[in-house]
């Protein structure tokens, strides 16, 4: 490689929650979801190196590549990706690498659990539109979520692939670097690499997915051990089991120089991940014991985090479910704040009232998950634009821009309580969401997020204790319950989710 290689470079991510109430257009590409928005050529690669998103780790890595940018987009979780968001953001990747001229390889930052109106598998019928322009021969490696949903045709398609090992997901630059890594090495041997995929019998819910506890802690730590001089790389993608398709579902890749080697090291992670069956459960409560649990042990300066795991926007849910926050009111609890419920209607009622004024709302509620909305009479505490810096370790370095956004305090309950309201759908994962709008979570009792998992990277280290709310969503936890139809056939639905009383026990 005497002459530095081309490496066209280019991301297309949505997580679909086939489950959800509504999909993703290309309008909601264009504007991105709290990752930045729609990018283009030469702009990638000034806005993506600063923050943790694995494209900018494989820029930062990439000092041997001439880099052609082509495009970048990204929407929140959600249902189906409609045909023409599908084909407009494929047709900008492929065409634009076609205008780049010849270049020697592509990197990719995919997700790995898109699916369209018309193709199960996104990332496999990109890769496919792809190798259609470029030909079998030209070196591709992708990085994908840890919640990838790993197809034959992905595997087929790419000459590698490298996937998050954290969840929360804090090594997403790590991740574009190791695929910088192995697309040297695989342009530097010229010949392709041994590939291996194993897909795991069984689905895992997300609530038991987080690589801090047992028994991801273990797997994962596995990894580098498997590694070795022949096999460069060795991954599990847990899945994403709320996308109903016939790969849904954990498996594992590996890829290195010899193949008994590589088929030895997946074999290994794939035992020990079915072994690990039956440990992957997470206990959740119902909403009214959560709280009466919170209001006995939380306290100020270390606060009880209720994490509304089900109504998780990160997941495909709408984050508007009210049932926490009915149980909070009904059980009057004192110095609790929750974050984020998404009602544009109920910000811009804030906005127009401004900050002191109160306001009646039918706040929540607008798709069906709960019985009905919360009415209730308001107090506006804060208002913003939605544009503010993320801190904790996932978006940290990155300006969100969620919209009008608003503080409401709930009035005449006999409650302490503080919503934080949005006009962007977006997870609660980083404690700036608060503090932007002058609550100190700290100083709070009671903390409620709606989140599933990446909340713990920001809260975590102040919370006294966490627990897990069985409150209504479309990121469903207990997948024993539903009702699936494109699955494969044998794929178990993993160990039933305990319900039994939790009292002090970390969730």
């Amino acid at each position: 490689m005497a002459v530095r290689p081309r490496i066209a470079i280019a991301g297309f991510q949505h997580e679909t929650n086939t489950f959800a109430p509504f999909g993703a257009t290309f309008q909601d590409f264009k504007n991105g979801d709290g990752w930045p928005a729609l990018t283009l050529g030469a702009d990638i690669l000034s806005v993506f190196p600063p923050v943790n998103i694995p494209i900018g780790g494989f820029i930062n890595a990439a000092t041997g590549f001439d880099l052609v940018p082509i495009a970048w987009a990204s929407a929140e979780p959600c249902s189906y990706v409609s045909d023409d968001a599908f084909d407009r953001m494929s047709d900008l990747i492929c065409d634009g690498i076609t205008k780049a001229g010849h270049v020697d390889g592509v990197y990719l930052d995919l997700h790995g659990a898109m699916v369209s109106e018309s193709h199960e598998d996104g990332e496999g019928e990109l890769l496919r539109r792809i190798r259609h322009r470029l030909g079998p021969d030209t070196a591709i490696v992708v990085s994908l979520d840890m919640h990838a949903n790993v197809t034959r045709a992905m595997v087929d398609l790419s000459d590698a692939m490298t996937i998050y090992r954290t969840y929360p997901h804090i090594d997403m630059v790590q991740t574009g670097q190791r695929a910088c890594g192995l697309l040297h090495r695989r342009l530097q041997d010229g010949v392709p690499f041994h590939k291996s995929l194993r897909k795991l019998p069984f689905l895992i819910p997300l609530s038991a997915q987080c690589t801090t506890t047992a028994p991801c802690d273990a797997l994962y730590g596995m990894l580098p051990e498997l590694e070795g001089k022949s096999v460069l790389s060795v991954d599990l993608a847990i899945g994403f089991p709320m996308a109903d398709i016939f790969d849904c579902g954990p498996g594992v890749v590996s890829y290195g120089t010899d193949a008994p080697a590589v088929d030895h090291a997946a074999e290994r992670l794939y035992e020990a991940t079915v072994a690990a069956e039956p440990d992957f459960h997470a206990i959740m409560l119902p909403p009214r014991e959560a709280v009466r649990i919170a209001m006995r042990e939380g306290r100020a300066g270390a606060p009880i985090v209720l994490a509304d795991v089900q109504d998780n926007p990160g997941g495909g849910g709408t984050s508007d479910t009210i049932a926490l926050l009915q149980a909070l009111v009904d059980q009057k609890v004192q110095k609790a704040s929750l974050a984020m419920l998404w009602d544009p209607a109920a910000a811009s009622a804030a906005h127009a009232a401004g900050i002191d004024g109160e306001i009646e709302l039918s706040l929540g509620g607008k798709y069906g998950y709960d019985a009905h909305p919360f009415m209730g009479r308001f107090k506006v505490e804060a208002l913003t634009d939605g544009s503010f810096d993320g801190t904790g370790e996932i978006f940290g370095g990155i300006t969100l821009s969620l919209g009008p956004t608003a503080l409401l305090r709930v009035l005449d309950r006999g409650a302490d309580i503080t919503i934080v309201v949005c006009s962007t759908r977006f997870q609660c994962l980083d404690l700036s969401l608060f503090r932007a709008h002058g609550v100190e979570p700290t100083e709070q009792a009671i903390l409620a997020v709606k989140s599933t998992v990446h909340f713990r990277a920001d809260f975590e280290p102040i919370a006294q204790d966490i627990i897990l709310v069985e409150a209504p969503g479309a990121c469903l936890c207990r997948i024993d319950k539903i009702k699936y139809r494109h699955l494969r056939p044998g794929l178990r639905l993993g160990p039933s989710v305990p319900s039994a009383t939790r009292e002090g026990r970390r969730g």
